[in-house]
């Protein structure tokens, strides 16, 4: 187990350090479990490591919890969360050892439909998500190198290539994907071994939990995010691509 040492200023390393300490590492850790790539996210880059959470479910954030006691979990408040979102963060913060950042978007949601008019998630769902999540999310970043997201290859296709250590071009930061190889059983027997929280409406006929207005329940048969954005050609906010 890690512990992880806080600085009071984390110094951002130059993008092709850590496009080239990406790269090395690819290898090294294609197939390694989950808790060896955090483990090395942490001894690599110390208090400029955290990692990312939708809060569908706490799985991530308790792993992390483990290896470096103290890790920051990013969390973005969009402001249109369901209740049961918010509970997971809630109960993540109060029964972990870790450090939960809620980031917020420059522009509450009021604020927002006065700029833009009303229900700009119906009207333009990229522009919302881009004003909702990226730019928060870019925010939170800025003074990380590396940050560990949740993201599994059988999620949807696009995903279906994802790497346990990478590096995001557009953001300049090494991108790890802990949980890259686990499956819908692997992260079901994690859950029942450590009782880690789990959002409600995984159980209520939500097949993928995000902001409530693009979130449906699926139907039989469907894939599981079919509820997301259902009434448009988009199937990612933008976090991930």
């Amino acid at each position: 187990m890690t512990t992880l040492l806080r600085s009071a200023v984390n110094l951002v390393a130059p993008r092709d350090e850590l496009a080239d300490l990406a790269y090395e590492a690819q290898p090294r850790f294609d197939g390694a479990s989950a808790e060896a790539v955090i483990e090395w996210g942490v001894e690599t880059f110390g208090s400029s490591f955290c990692i990312t959470s939708s809060m569908a479910d706490g799985v991530l954030a308790h792993l992390a919890s483990r290896v470096a006691p103290g890790v920051d979990v990013v969390f973005l408040d969009t402001g249109l969360h369901f209740p049961q979102t918010l509970r997971v963060r809630d109960q993540v913060q109060a029964t972990m050892p870790v450090r939960v950042l809620s980031i917020q978007p420059v522009q509450t949601v009021g604020q927002q439909d006065g700029t833009y008019g009303p229900r700009l998630f119906s009207s333009s769902p990229d522009q919302c998500c881009a004003m909702r999540k990226v730019e928060p999310l870019e925010r939170a970043l800025a003074d990380y190198d590396a940050w560990g997201a949740g993201v599994r290859r059988g999620e949807t296709a696009a995903r279906a290539n994802t790497r346990e250590v990478d590096y995001d071009l557009g953001r300049g930061k090494v991108k790890l994907a802990p949980l890259a190889r686990w499956t819908d059983a692997d992260v079901a027997a994690y859950i029942e071994r450590y009782d880690v929280p789990v959002n409600e409406l995984l159980s209520q006929g939500y097949g993928s939990v995000g902001c409530w207005p693009c979130t449906r329940k699926v139907k039989p048969g469907e894939d599981p995010r079919a509820g997301r954005w259902a009434a448009f050609d988009k199937t990612e906010c933008g976090l991930h691509v």
